[in-house]
């Protein structure tokens, strides 16, 4: 997946008030709530923690299927 401007702007604001994401990947849905984008080997991913149990998820920005903001 490929995100355009406005999406980076959401995601940055997610990230910033710490709203929670919903994130397809491979046929799965993540509900995630993200702390910080940064690069791995070239490649952009998103660092999250899961919103029940804390578990650190890191998911590359160009395996996702779709994103959405979660209000």
């Amino acid at each position: 997946m490929q995100l355009s401007v406005l999406q980076y702007d959401k995601l940055e604001r997610a990230i910033t008030d710490g709203t929670r994401l919903q994130l397809y990947r491979r046929g799965t849905e993540f509900l995630v709530i993200p702390e910080r984008l940064r690069l791995h080997n070239g490649r952009e991913l998103i660092v999250a923690r899961h919103p029940s149990t804390g578990s650190l998820l890191e998911i590359y920005i160009d395996e996702l299927d779709g994103m959405e903001i979660v209000k």
